[in-house]
């Protein structure tokens, strides 16, 4: 019976070191930390680990317990799992989440509700500013590195029957690139 630490951050310029101090005070004698993995994928690399490292009388220990699981769905999905192979859950910021008694399966339940309520906010906030800034003329993302002078270039290279590859090897950019531009004819300069 070990109390085990799981720790995730959303992006790799998050540092997860606080979330690994805090679950190690908790009395985490192991700590699993995904680096840059989003919730919502079951399958991230040391959540596997952590899932088959637990034992039947462990406990898991998490900051939130978005930390897990990335949707309702998904939250409920493993805390029966867990609770089916006799492994506790531990939230350090909602204290009165406790998988062992009825009322903390409960009360997972609804912080479950307000955790894909909270990710569904940011999604939506997220979608209503990008369209905000297309609706303004903005587009996110890198800038190509198809200058008008090397679209130029690539047209006359292909025209010549040049392979993209070809092409993409003597402009110094990515074959993708190339295909790019010339089926769009794209360029920012």
């Amino acid at each position: 019976m070990a109390v085990i630490g799981y720790a995730r951050t959303s992006t790799r310029e998050q540092n997860p070191e606080a979330q690994e101090v805090e679950l190690r005070a908790a009395g985490a004698v192991k700590v699993f930390t995904d680096h840059g993995e989003s919730s919502r994928v079951a399958s991230r690399p040391l959540w596997r680990e952590c899932l088959g490292y637990l034992r039947d009388g462990d406990t898991l220990v998490v900051r939130r317990l978005d930390r897990l699981a990335g949707s309702e769905r998904m939250a409920i999905e493993t805390i029966n799992d867990l609770n089916a192979r006799g492994v506790q859950i531990k939230s350090l910021t909602e204290p009165d989440i406790d998988t062992t008694t009825p009322m903390g399966r409960a009360l997972f339940g609804i912080v479950a509700v307000f955790a894909q309520l909270r990710v569904d906010t940011i999604r939506e906030n997220t979608r209503r500013g990008l369209a905000h800034a297309r609706a303004q003329g903005r587009i996110g993302g890198r800038p190509t590195v198809m200058t008008p002078d090397r679209l130029a270039e690539a047209q006359r290279m292909r025209a010549e029957g040049r392979s993209i590859a070809h092409i993409a090897r003597v402009l110094g950019v990515g074959a993708s690139s190339v295909n790019r531009a010339l089926a769009g004819g794209r360029s920012n300069g």
